[in-house]
């Protein structure tokens, strides 16, 4: 008698990359760094971590991204009002995966170069639609952040200026995976903050 393979959840990944880098002096999307983009790299990291669509958000310099980066494999977003701030990138993701067929998004900023495939599958490995979890590195929370959909309206509803799903997420228990093991945490506001 065949058996019915158990399909694992699906989880999306949402990378946020329309911000201008008024503190590096450019949109950090565009950052080269270790012959890749920013936003290639963290894409890749994304898609060799499970996710699946990838989602990328993109704002100042959209054009200039669109022809310079090889993202061929993820959906992109612009978003019309990312001077506004992180919060709004993150609505206009979660907007275009409403109707996705997925169990959970898993969100990372483009300025988080340390951020591997590794990281994102430890993390999306709690995926399901309840989820709240977070990479931590030495105890402190980092990226990525994996939200399941039952959270998706709750973190739309918080997530203005930059904050982002942090709002959301210091109200409600959240697990935070381990990661400093396979991967770096670091944001990456200034060009004195790249990695070597």
């Amino acid at each position: 008698m065949p058996t019915n393979p158990i399909t694992p959840p699906a989880v999306a990944g949402l990378l946020l990359a329309a911000g201008g880098g008024r503190r590096f002096g450019g949109p950090k999307a565009l950052v080269e760094h270790r012959g890749q983009l920013f936003v290639e790299a963290a894409a890749a990291a994304l898609a060799g971590g499970g996710c699946a669509p990838v989602v990328v958000v993109l704002g100042a310099s959209a054009a200039e991204v669109r022809e310079r980066a090889d993202l061929s494999d993820a959906v992109l977003v612009d978003n019309p009002e990312w001077v506004s701030g992180m919060g709004s990138s993150l609505r206009a993701g979660l907007a275009v995966l409403a109707d996705a067929p997925v169990d959970a998004v898993l969100v990372l900023p483009v300025d988080t170069p340390g951020v591997t495939a590794a990281a994102v599958r430890r993390v999306a490995a709690h995926t399901s639609p309840d989820a709240l979890v977070r990479a931590s590195y030495k105890g402190r929370p980092g990226h990525p952040v994996l939200i399941g959909r039952a959270h998706w309206a709750g973190v739309a509803e918080l997530a203005v200026g930059d904050a982002g799903a942090r709002d959301y997420l210091r109200r409600n228990p959240v697990l935070d995976v381990p990661c400093a093991d396979v991967a770096s945490g670091e944001d990456v506001d200034r060009p004195e903050d790249l990695p070597s």
